[in-house]
């Protein structure tokens, strides 16, 4: 790249890293799975230590980590689903929202610098295991006829409204919901990671690349726009775990019967 080229900016290419071990096998290991790798065996490594060192007066790091798993049970699976049913998908929400947490922050990690939910293939693997827990829950309490029933022909609808509602009901029963989840996080960490990196591209060619002097306003500009994304793209981060796992509880929520 030359100067005149302006800035190397990065594209969602950049998102889809060639493998670089076990190529051509089915074990083949990019960058993105790598990174996922490296925080799984980090977060468990972070929690087993913490679990095997818990003490009855919790210091601040089993306080804050203590913290973060009530706030998931209470704050999300107990507010959405209460404490009866809730008990049952505790561990799973928390697995949720830590995981995604974790690797959603990857990408503003140095050394890691991408998302780890920045393919589709984790988001859509998460949104799977979320339907297949709506639809176990809501065959183990209706049974699969009764379920159905609810779902494609939801109560006090005309019956000629069902011509046009039920296949519409089905496909959301199917195919929208769980697209849905997977396509708000996967776009959500491209999109803002993809805007951070260019924003620091742009730092790079108006303060180093080029030798004019009067193009630095635009570096300090794109820097204080890159460092705002930075904490944009940490809240995002966050909020998108949260999203995810309420949205997760309250679809699994409402595969069980109405209580009257």
């Amino acid at each position: 790249m030359t100067i005149a080229d302006g800035p190397e900016m990065p594209s969602i290419n950049d998102f889809l890293p060639d493998p670089f071990v076990f190529q051509g096998t089915p074990f083949a290991i990019n960058r993105i799975i790598l990174v996922r790798i490296l925080a799984t065996v980090i977060m468990l490594l972070v929690l087993g230590i913490t679990a095997s060192r818990a003490k009855l007066i919790p210091g601040r790091w089993q306080g804050a980590v203590e913290w973060l798993i009530e706030f998931v049970r209470d704050n999300i699976v107990y507010q959405v689903m209460g404490e009866l049913r809730g008990k049952r998908y505790v561990p799973m929400i928390t697995t949720v929202f830590c995981t995604l947490l974790v690797f959603n922050l990857c990408g503003i990690i140095p050394g890691f610098n991408i998302a780890a939910s920045a393919s589709i293939t984790l988001p859509l693997v998460f949104a799977m295991w979320c339907f297949c827990q709506y639809w176990i829950a809501g065959i183990r309490e209706k049974g699969l006829g009764h379920f159905l029933r609810d779902e494609i022909f939801p109560k006090g609808v005309p019956a000629p409204i069902y011509i046009l509602l039920s296949p519409i009901q089905l496909l959301e029963l199917l195919i929208i919901r769980p697209f849905s989840l997977t396509i708000r996080l996967f776009a959500n960490m491209v999109s803002g990671h993809l805007i951070l990196a260019l924003c620091l591209s742009a730092t790079q060619f108006f303060l180093v690349d080029v030798v004019n002097k009067l193009m630095m306003p635009f570096g300090i500009i794109t820097f204080a726009a890159g460092m705002f994304m930075f904490l944009f793209e940490a809240l995002v981060a966050c909020l998108q775990a949260y999203i995810f796992a309420i949205l997760t509880t309250a679809y699994i929520n409402m595969s069980y019967p109405e209580i009257d």
